[in-house]
């Protein structure tokens, strides 16, 4: 996604291997029918060390030419692609949002181009170009899947939920930190067309829910809920302190007084006359005609075809075809091992009580909590000292693009993680962005800095997005693209880096990483129990807050992205015990002649590829690496 959602992270206290062959207990099977194509089949993804033939320059520079036209062609059907790189996007086709029509075009899109590459003889490419054609073969077809057959039937009419939503990420574009570039009168007025495009939109929204509710599938009440308490939020803040004046309010640059004026008004008069009233009309939509209809239970498997939807959505969000029940058992065996170390460190705590105990003694000491966001602020800032100092020994590349550490704005912070990163434009005119929340600091946590900063900052999502996006020599696709099992995998991954780097050794953050590797690991637990064991909302609940030290609010908060976001909070654990069984293989094979730098680089040199794709070019890594 364009925004990279919350933390909680793993560490790299010890893994058992068992555990990280986690892909060869969970499936027999690499891909799923609707993926396993000959494009994808394993003997193809698998890199050929044959020498090339003579016209592998010739085949390479052909599928570049069709990799430059899909992007060129995709970004013509996805306008907040297109926003998010702080570039001019075609409101007509914004204004066209979640319509049948648009669907369309990107489903011949996506044919297409399967199509294309079927012209290809995937071994005449360069190794390289070889990645590029799986990974963008893999993503096509995911694509595809998305827009066909059973899993439109239910995502497709559950057009927004309360995380990562459009109605909650619309003002946030027109923010002072937004992606929307406010350089002159032409920005300002092309800015401007999206907001009277902005009803078109949530009418395409209502009518994607109506459709569902006459299919008979709905969304779970909580999320709906959420989702009423955010526009509320953002109707609360009156027109003239909006996110959508940022702009006219604190221009960016000088405009001259007349201009001004004329801005404000015509941006009043678009929020008072077409904005507003369009959040209230999905409101009342929501509140009155929805939320009764709204499915009681919270997993799919309460849907018809729900099941099969969910076993679709963990392969796409972890790029395997895994049996649920094996992600619940692996689940729960790391729940089990993450507590054996849990004990120790709450002995070096000081606390002599139990485990239990030691979650409540968390949630009420005020040792534990920030008395001010400064004290937030000035932790995260020492970390990233400390952390900038010990890079060279990890990393061959930093990234150029800076990254700028702030707090949710009011109107946002009730309704987000614990922290996010919102990333910043190629040619680094806009910076990274780490969000960390505020909202009820008694719930928060000072012992989750480090690993906070680790797996959003640096060097985690703004070291591998801002690296990729840099990568000029990549396909658009690859610098832009990616899949949260590799996103969320390696930042999870960045904070095992922690221990390497002595950041854990202070007992306060040595608890903090084991607590958010405890949630990740519970996510396996309790995604899975919630769509595919029949577990209930208040079910979950009580697994999260009787398995860790996590506050009330970001419990519930979990659970309800849990519910709204089938499948992909099991991408964080999973991909990031794929990079570590990688890492170990690599270091197995290779002995002394194993270079963590070169390793890091190999993982990010590509961008965001498929874990199967990754797997294919660290093998080939190593391999080259064990001739020298």
């Amino acid at each position: 996604g364009r925004q990279i959602r919350h933390h909680q992270m793993v560490s790299h206290s010890p893994v058992g291997l068992t555990s990280l062959r986690f892909v060869q207990l969970a499936s027999a099977a690499l891909l799923g029918a609707g993926c396993a194509g000959p494009l994808l089949a394993d003997t193809q993804v698998r890199v050929s060390l044959s020498t090339q033939q003579s016209d592998t320059a010739a085949e390479d520079d052909r599928l570049l030419a069709l990799l430059r036209a899909e992007a060129r062609r995709a970004e013509s059907l996805d306008p907040l692609e297109v926003l998010y790189r702080g570039r001019k996007a075609d409101t007509s086709v914004f204004a066209a949002l979640f319509t049948p029509g648009l669907d369309q075009k990107r489903r011949a899109l996506f044919e297409r181009s399967l199509r294309e590459l079927d012209s290809f003889g995937r071994a005449g490419l360069s190794p390289e170009r070889q990645l590029s054609f799986d990974a963008f073969a893999f993503g096509q077809r995911q694509r595809l899947a998305r827009l066909t057959g059973a899993e439109r039937q239910i995502t497709a009419v559950v057009p927004i939920t309360h995380f990562g939503g459009l109605h909650a990420e619309f003002p946030g574009l027109f923010a002072a930190t937004g992606p929307l570039p406010f350089a002159n009168e032409d920005n300002y007025r092309r800015n401007l067309t999206l907001l009277h495009a902005w009803p078109e939109v949530v009418d395409s929204i209502i009518a994607r829910f109506r459709e569902g509710m006459a299919a008979g599938v709905t969304e779970h009440s909580a999320p709906v809920h959420n989702m009423i308490a955010q526009i509320d939020t953002i109707l609360a803040v009156p027109v003239a302190e909006s996110p959508f004046l940022a702009a006219v309010r604190n221009p960016r640059v000088a405009i001259p007084v007349g201009l001004r004026s004329r801005l404000r008004h015509d941006y009043t008069r678009a929020v008072e006359g077409k904005v507003y009233p369009a959040y209230r009309r999905l409101r009342t939509f929501l509140a009155e005609a929805y939320l009764p209809q709204a499915r009681p239970q919270p997993g799919l498997s309460s849907l018809p075809g729900g099941s099969a939807l969910y076993a679709q959505l963990i392969e796409a969000e972890t790029g395997r075809v895994l049996d649920p029940d094996v992600v619940h058992a692996l689940g729960n065996g790391e729940v089990a091992r993450i507590k054996r170390e849990m004990d120790a460190v709450v002995r070096k705590l000081g606390f002599r009580g139990s485990l239990h105990a030691f979650f409540e003694h968390l949630r009420t000491d005020p040792r534990f909590h920030p008395s001010s966001p400064a004290e937030l602020r000035d932790g995260f800032d020492a970390v990233a000292r400390k952390v900038n100092r010990q890079l060279p020994r990890f990393f061959l590349r930093r990234p150029r693009t800076p990254l700028e550490v702030t707090s949710y704005p009011a109107w946002q912070e009730r309704f987000e993680a614990g922290g996010s990163y919102d990333e910043g434009t190629a040619d680094g005119t806009r910076p990274g962005i780490f969000y960390f929340n505020t909202y009820d600091l008694q719930s928060r946590y000072l012992t989750g800095i480090t690993t906070l900063y680790l797996h959003e900052g640096v060097p985690g999502h703004h070291f591998q997005i801002s690296l990729a996006k840099e990568s000029s020599h990549l396909p658009d696709f690859q610098r832009f693209g990616g899949n949260s099992a590799f996103v969320e995998g390696w930042a999870l991954y960045a904070e095992t880096l922690g221990y390497e780097m002595g950041l854990y050794k202070d007992p306060m953050q040595h608890w903090g990483t084991l607590d958010d590797e405890m949630l990740r690991a519970m996510r396996l637990v309790v995604d899975t129990g919630i769509h595919a064991k029949g577990w209930s909302r208040d079910q979950a609940l009580a697994y999260l807050l009787g398995n860790s030290g996590i506050g009330r609010t970001d419990a519930e908060a979990e659970v309800d992205r849990y519910i709204a976001r089938p499948g992909q909070a099991l991408s964080y654990k999973l991909g990031a015990l794929e990079i570590q069984r990688l890492r170990s293989m690599a270091e197995a094979a290779l002995g002394p002649r194993f270079d963590l730098r070169q390793f890091h680089d190999q993982v990010l040199g590509s961008g965001a590829l498929p874990m199967l794709v990754l797997e294919a070019k660290i093998e080939r890594w190593i391999a080259t690496e064990a001739r020298k």
